[in-house]
């Protein structure tokens, strides 16, 4: 790969990478350890994230367990998650703190399929904003340090065919996931 096309080529694969942690965190009725990773636990002063507190597993399809390393952490990570935008009232015996996700409604399940399609526009127009980028900065550079025009062409053509595949990938990601969220 041409080194002019790298950084546009690694900022279009962050913008995915994004994608992906934002469709993580987005629950599918089922339960998935990914909800937990921007919530962060107050830990002897330091925000830590919650997996680096507790260990974290999935013993049932619909429930994750979070069994802290010292039992004083329960009640922390417990409001932790009581704050959090997740919607779910965890329950504890004292040492483990359980999640229990419901039955996603076919309502909730709609709702979820437009915040992931919303969610994948988002990641096409950053990635085409980068190829926009891309063209501006090769049309400055032919100005600049006297680039043939075919040479621009080929760059941009390049950026092109990057731009396709990055789109293509969104939307896989967005049909992957609306598949998960629409699954009863």
């Amino acid at each position: 790969m041409d080194d002019r096309l790298v950084q546009y080529d690694d900022k279009m694969r962050k913008t995915m990478r994004n994608l992906q942690e934002e469709y993580g965190a987005i629950r599918a009725g089922r339960a998935n350890p990914h909800v937990l990773d921007k919530l962060r636990v107050d830990y002897y002063g330091t925000p830590t994230p919650i997996q680096q507190a507790a260990n974290v597993s999935v013993p049932e399809p619909r429930m994750i367990q979070i069994q802290p390393w010292e039992p004083a952490m329960v009640k922390e990570i417990e409001k932790t998650i009581l704050t959090s935008d997740l919607g779910i009232n965890p329950t504890n015996d004292g040492k483990t703190i359980r999640l229990v996700f419901p039955e996603l409604t076919e309502e909730r399940r709609k709702e979820l399929a437009k915040d992931i399609k919303k969610k994948g526009e988002a990641a096409k127009v950053a990635v085409r904003n980068i190829r926009r980028d891309a063209n501006d900065a090769f049309k400055k550079l032919g100005k600049k340090e006297d680039i043939s025009e075919d040479e621009i062409k080929e760059l941009e053509t390049s950026v092109q065919k990057m731009t396709d595949k990055y789109i293509a990938e969104v939307d896989k990601a967005v049909e992957e996931k609306t598949k998960e969220i629409m699954t009863v």
